[in-house]
C-alpha cells in the first residue's frame, strides 16, 4: 500500500455536518459571517496572540501583510530566506519589492542572524524570515536587528503552527506572522490562511486589504483584491482546532520513531527539537551525505518510489536557483544551496504508524 508524504487530518464527516448545518440554514456562507468570527477568536486563544485576520490562503495573508504594513516603494529590498517555498519569494516580488537572499544555519535550515546586517541598505524595508520545518527563527536576534535599523519583520510561520518559544505563541513575535492552512500543513481548513499581529493599527488595513478596500458600507478606501475565509472553511478550522492535541501526538509517536531508527545513523543528518520550543511536529527532514552514507539524496527517493513510499525534495530548488529568480540571486547562499541538494523530507502525518516508519526506515538503511 502506498504512503504518501503527508495525508490531511479531518474530523469525523458527522462533527463536520453538524459544524456546517448553521450556515445552511442561515444561507451566510461568506463576508466574514459568524462562523467566520467565532473561528477567529477560537484561533486567537489558540496561538496566544491579539489579533488574528483570516484569508482564502496563506499566500494571499502574506502578500496582505505586506501591504497592511506599508512597505511597498520604488526600490525597496526586502531581505530573506532561498530556503523555502517559492510563495514566500513571490509574495515580495508581486508587492513591487526587490528580494535579498541571506543564508541560512545549517543546524536548523533558519535565517542566520549573522548574516543579516551586512545585506542592510538604505534601501532595506523589512525582514521576511521563514520558521522551517517547524523550527523556529532566532526571534530574539533578528528582533534585536530589525530595532537597530528601524525594520519591519514579518515572518512566513507557514510551517509553525501553534508552536511557542519560551512559552509565548509564535505569532506573537515580529509586527506579523502568517499561517497557512494548506491542506498539507500540521492544521488545515482545507486551504486558508491567516495573518497574527499584535499592533492593533494593522486590523483595519487587513480587513480592508483582503476585502476590496472597502471602508465602511460602501466606499473603497484603497485599490485592493478579495481574500477573505468562507464560513466553511472556518466550519473546518473549527473542528480541526478541537482535535489539535491529537494530531500533533500521533505526529510526535511517528517521529520519535523515525529517530529511534535513523539518529545516529553515519551520514544522515536529523532535525532535533529545538530548547524552549513547543514543536508542532510539522516535517521529517533528513540530510544526506553521500560520501558518508553510500547512496545519495536522489537514489533515496528513487529507492523509495519504487517500493510506492513517496517522499519530498523539500526546498528544491533554492528559490534563488529557480528560473524566475536567477538574476535576482545576489550573494551566493552555499548552505542553503547545498541543503536543498541534500534534504528529503518523509512522510510524515497523524495516522502514520509504527510499522509504517520501520518500512520507510528499512528501504533507507537498506545498502
Amino acid at each position: 500500500m502506498a504512503i504518501l508524504v503527508t495525508r490531511s487530518s479531518m474530523p469525523s464527516l458527522e462533527e463536520y455536518i453538524e459544524e456546517i448545518r448553521p450556515i445552511f440554514e442561515s444561507r451566510h456562507l461568506t463576508n466574514m459571517g459568524p462562523v467566520h468570527q467565532k473561528f477567529q477568536r477560537q484561533l486567537e486563544d489558540y496561538l496566544g496572540v491579539p489579533s488574528v485576520s483570516l484569508f482564502t490562503n496563506g499566500h494571499l495573508a502574506l502578500e496582505t501583510a505586506v501591504q497592511a504594513l506599508d512597505l511597498r516603494r520604488p526600490g525597496g529590498e526586502v531581505i530573506t530566506t532561498p530556503f523555502t517555498f517559492v510563495s514566500t519569494t513571490h509574495a515580495i516580488v508581486r508587492n513591487g519589492l526587490k528580494p535579498v537572499f541571506c543564508d541560512i544555519r545549517e543546524s536548523d535550515y533558519t535565517m542566520d542572524p549573522e548574516k543579516i546586517e551586512a545585506l542592510i541598505t538604505d534601501r532595506t524595508v523589512a525582514i521576511m524570515p521563514v520558521h522551517v520545518y517547524g523550527n523556529i527563527c532566532d526571534v530574539d536576534r533578528i528582533g534585536a536587528i530589525a530595532r537597530k535599523h528601524g525594520l519591519k519583520v514579518i515572518y512566513d510561520g507557514a510551517h509553525a503552527f501553534g508552536e511557542t518559544y519560551r512559552g509565548t505563541g509564535v505569532g506573537a513575535f515580529g509586527d506579523a506572522t502568517m499561517f497557512s492552512f494548506h491542506a498539507t500543513k500540521v492544521f488545515n481548513t482545507v486551504e486558508g490562511g491567516a495573518v497574527a499581529f499584535t499592533d492593533e493599527r494593522y486590523a483595519q488595513a487587513l480587513q480592508e486589504l483582503k476585502n476590496f478596500g472597502i471602508h465602511g458600507g460602501e466606499d473603497a478606501a484603497a485599490v485592493a483584491g478579495n481574500a477573505k475565509m468562507d464560513e466553511f472553511r472556518a466550519a473546518m478550522g473549527i473542528c480541526n482546532l478541537r482535535r489539535m492535541d491529537r494530531c500533533i501526538a500521533g505526529r510526535k509517536a511517528a517521529h520519535d520513531r523515525y529517530f529511534q531508527r535513523l539518529d545516529g545513523v553515519a551520514g544522515l543528518r536529523l532535525c532535533p527539537t529545538q530548547p524552549d520550543v513547543t514543536p508542532n511536529y510539522a516535517y521529517l527532514p533528513v540530510c544526506f551525505d553521500p560520501r558518508i552514507f553510500g547512496k545519495d539524496r536522489d537514489q533515496v527517493l528513487e529507492q523509495l518510489r519504487e517500493q510506492e513510499i513517496y517522499g519530498r525534495r523539500y526546498f528544491y530548488p533554492a528559490v534563488n536557483d529557480m528560473t524566475c529568480y536567477r538574476e535576482l540571486a545576489g550573494e551566493p547562499t552555499p548552505v542553503a544551496r547545498e541543503t536543498s541538494l541534500r534534504v528529503l523530507c518523509l512522510p510524515l502525518y497523524e495516522e502514520l504508524t509504527p510499522a509504517e516508519v520501520d518500512r520507510i526506515c528499512d528501504v533507507i538503511l537498506e545498502k
